[in-house]
């Protein structure tokens, strides 16, 4: 679920912090108030949150969404340390429409790389910035803006068999490379005949033409945002030659190669 127009606004955040601890085995915290909208990030060890006297329980990889006036405990792994960080948004007033978009979503979701880039950054400018500092406002809107993003995205791969996912995962890391259908099937753990019969199922495609139109999404990427030749994007984006990813990018878009550039760099490009 994605928030709706009742989404969290800059102007109703005042400050960010955030913050990184390890505790040791048997750690504590709490119990608090809470006053913030808090992302917590867990890593190692484990971490059970107690809102309210309801106990939440969370292994490393997730990402828990935490909000305010609840009474709050943290008890830690037994065993080994656990390392956790955070966001904490405040936002003293939220409107009631607010709130019950936040209730709205997942109380935990996986920790995705796209958080963890941001709560690096927030952590690296909040130690030569002011809490309040305008841009740190905007990396908190923007966690908490990712979140449901996350939230939709967790739902979406619910739907789809993981063996879709593990071979466009591949696919967009091996791009560039000569591609054959049978090594996107190994490495997504199926045979090759399986694999067509679920991306026809999930993407309604087959894994070599997926494979193709990512290849000319990329090349119409370079060309309208570098200065990259013709000859290098097609080696960059996995074609044989120049000539054939300007015939592919002809037959799926319409326009030639150097319109495409044309049309960007002249502010004429069409959304």
């Amino acid at each position: 679920m994605l928030l709706s127009a009742n989404a969290v606004s800059y102007e109703s955040i005042t400050s960010i912090t955030s913050g990184s601890i390890v505790y040791p085995p048997g750690g504590r915290f709490g119990p608090r108030i809470q006053q913030d909208i808090q992302l917590v990030m867990l890593y190692t060890g484990e971490m059970t949150v107690t809102i309210d006297g309801r106990e939440l329980h969370v292994q490393p990889g997730h990402t828990v969404l935490l909000k305010p006036g609840h009474e709050e405990s943290f008890t830690f792994s037994r065993t080994e340390e656990t390392w956790h960080r955070w966001i904490a948004v405040h936002a003293p007033e939220l409107e009631e429409a607010v709130r019950e978009d936040l209730y709205a979503l997942p109380e935990y979701l996986p920790l995705t790389e796209e958080m963890n880039r941001l709560t690096d950054l927030i952590l690296n400018l909040q130690r030569q910035s002011e809490h309040t500092d305008p841009v740190l406002r905007s990396l908190g809107l923007a966690a908490l803006q990712l979140y449901p993003h996350e939230s939709s995205r967790a739902l979406l791969q619910q739907e789809k068999h993981p063996a879709v996912y593990a071979a466009l995962d591949w696919i967009h890391e091996h791009h560039n490379d000569d591609v054959s259908l049978k090594a996107i099937a190994d490495h997504a753990g199926v045979s090759a005949e399986h694999l067509v019969r679920l991306f026809k199922q999930f993407e309604q495609t087959t894994p070599i033409h997926y494979l193709w139109q990512y290849r000319i999404e990329r090349a119409v990427e370079l060309l309208t945002n570098t200065g990259l030749n013709v000859t290098e994007i097609a080696h960059r984006c996995g074609f044989k030659t120049s000539h054939h990813l300007a015939r592919l990018i002809k037959q799926s878009t319409g326009k030639t190669a150097s319109e495409i550039r044309r049309l960007s760099w002249s502010g004429l490009r069409k959304a």
